[in-house]
């Protein structure tokens, strides 16, 4: 019932339909890339985190992984400012201040009972004769 000058993309006499199988082939391909896109897109904040060795690079990823599962904006906006925000560093000065305050009341405890050598300068009078 066809007319016979069909072009050969609508289909073959023998049922085969390579319009159908390009636009299948072009479908699957496209939904790979957008599901790459969008799992990249997603892990931009962890990838932030990891390169300034972040110290809240373990709340970045959860916040990722939940705006991945939950589809809320939110947590993935939280993830990418705690990943560009850089928080100063409180422990180390606090650290330092405690370990000095350590040694500075360790020297103060132990017992002056030993006399400490006296040092004294060479004779000059003597070396010059």
């Amino acid at each position: 019932m066809a007319p016979h000058g069909l072009p050969s993309f609508i289909g073959g006499a023998d049922g085969s339909d390579p319009l159908f199988t390009a636009v299948v082939f072009i479908l699957i391909a496209g939904l790979m890339g957008v599901a790459v896109l969008y799992f990249k897109l997603h892990s931009i904040p962890e990838h932030l985190a990891q390169e300034q060795n972040n110290g809240q690079t373990q709340l970045i990823m959860v916040l990722a992984i939940l705006a991945l599962f939950t589809h809320n904006n939110l947590f993935w906006v939280a993830a990418l400012v705690l990943a560009l925000v850089k928080f100063p560093d409180f422990t180390s000065p606090l650290n330092s201040i405690a370990q000095s305050l350590r040694i500075m009341t360790e020297t103060e405890q132990e017992p002056k009972s030993k006399p400490k050598p006296e040092i004294t300068a060479p004779n000059t009078k003597e070396q010059e004769q």
